[in-house]
């Protein structure tokens, strides 16, 4: 099992990140990737690959770090991501993307701004990009109606898109994971819009330190909890997904995660 998205690089993780790895190793996850959230993590973040193979990263700005980062800057933190893409050690762009509740402290027109040089920075380094979408889902909509998608691919991270969205982003060529929500008692709308995801389009994360699944929510989320997430996933399908989701990670990222 590959966990496509998880922040094990956060404080919250400080006092036992090691124990966290180990636990996610003994229950079956065989690789992770770690999305950088904003310019402070993107250094540290490309050394870890080199420890652990099995560990990958994406570097980009979360669309909710934007309220704390100076506009002024947005040039300036892009030019040093492009850099920094060239160097190698990153198999993706991102986290990026669009957030609705940040707009208050980062306008919907500055987001796709920094999403778009996301887009083209994909382009320009042959890298699939990492996506939040929250609460602006039309705003994307709109933005691919205009543009494609990186050649080397979108994933739609924790998608949160309706089932009739879904086959809008599948026409355009988006691929989808899921997180913890799909594991809930009273899930619903993850569940349609899951049952419609192309099955070579799906894959599984946790989102840890967040979105925690049945039975660890109000606990701090972790990678060792993603067979939870895919064994929801799976009995909602009908299908064995460990294998399909990993399987399908490996290919959009076009990375082995140093297996062993």
């Amino acid at each position: 099992m590959i966990d496509t998205h998880c922040h094990l690089d956060v404080a919250r993780f400080e006092p036992d990140r090691a124990e966290v790895l180990s636990r996610a190793w003994a229950a079956g996850v065989t690789g992770l990737v770690i999305p950088a959230i904003g310019p402070d993590a993107w250094e540290p973040l490309l050394g870890w690959p080199g420890r652990d193979a099995r560990v990958q990263v994406g570097l980009g700005i979360h669309p909710q770090a934007l309220p704390s980062l100076p506009e002024a800057d947005d040039e300036r933190h892009l030019a040093t991501l492009d850099a920094l893409l060239s160097v190698g050690g990153a198999i993706a762009v991102g986290e990026c993307g669009l957030d609705g509740p940040s707009e208050a402290g980062a306008p919907m027109e500055r987001q796709l701004r920094v999403f778009h040089a996301h887009v083209e920075l994909a382009k320009k380094h042959g890298l699939p990009l990492l996506v939040h979408c929250f609460h602006a889902q039309p705003h994307l909509q709109r933005y691919l109606k205009q543009y494609p998608i990186p050649p080397a691919g979108l994933l739609m991270h924790s998608y949160s898109g309706s089932a009739d969205l879904t086959p809008f982003y599948a026409k355009a060529g988006c691929h989808f994971s899921f997180a913890g929500p799909v594991s809930f008692k009273e899930a619903r709308r993850p569940l349609e819009a899951l049952k419609v995801v192309p099955l070579d389009r799906l894959m599984a994360e946790t989102d840890a330190p967040d979105q925690p699944p049945h039975p660890h929510r109000g606990e701090r989320n972790e990678p060792a909890y993603l067979p939870l997430v895919i064994d929801a996933m799976a009995t909602a399908l009908g299908a064995e997904l460990r294998e399909r989701t990993a399987e399908n990670a490996r290919r959009f990222f076009r990375c082995g995660f140093g297996l062993r």
